[in-house]
């Protein structure tokens, strides 16, 4: 999926994902999140070392895009999709998921831009005082990258779903998500 990066010259533009996006959404998040680590324009935010296989299909970004409880952002720079990400209403929380950039683009800023903007969303737009997301514990570079930002770690951990390929073939034993917060007031 990625090869040279764009210019970076245009503002971002966030909006709704579209149906006929879900293939090309799915390959910019399994890039981002199962891309191979060594390999040539890869991203720092892979997976790949813990879990292998795919991060969503198609099914699950269609799921996302028509539920009702929240949004599947699709951020655009120059025309070319760049990012994405997930909202969810959780009573007066969000939840934040599908986070994904481009792995050419990584570490310029864009990571920042996105989840500063999907914050002011759900603080302005929906009144959230709280955003929430999971993380695989074993993420420490990715928990330390979100803790810059703001949030916290809770502690509180949640299973990987093992056995469930639709999330990716795990490579070790013992995964865990972790709860982050962060406060929007």
């Amino acid at each position: 999926m990625d090869t040279a990066p764009p210019p970076a010259t245009g503002a971002l533009l966030f909006r709704d994902a579209l149906h006929s996006e879900a293939e090309e959404l799915v390959a910019l998040i399994d890039s981002a999140y199962r891309g191979e680590s060594g390999r040539p324009g890869a991203g720092w935010t892979t997976e790949a070392e813990f879990l292998k296989g795919q991060r969503t299909d198609p099914q699950g970004v269609l799921e996302v895009i028509d539920g009702t409880d929240g949004r599947l952002f699709v951020v655009e720079r120059d025309g070319l999709i760049v990012g994405c990400f997930q909202l969810e209403r959780r009573g007066d929380s969000a939840y934040f998921g599908m986070f994904a950039v481009r792995p050419a683009l990584q570490g310029a800023g864009l990571g920042k831009s996105v989840i500063a903007e999907a914050e002011r969303y759900a603080r302005q737009e929906w009144g959230a005082r709280e955003m929430q997301m999971t993380v695989l514990s074993v993420r420490a570079d990715l928990m330390a990258w979100y803790e810059r930002r703001g949030y916290r770690r809770t502690g509180r951990t949640s299973p990987f779903p093992y056995g469930d390929e639709r999330f990716g073939i795990p490579q070790r034993p013992g995964l865990e998500f972790e709860l982050l917060v962060k406060p929007l007031s």
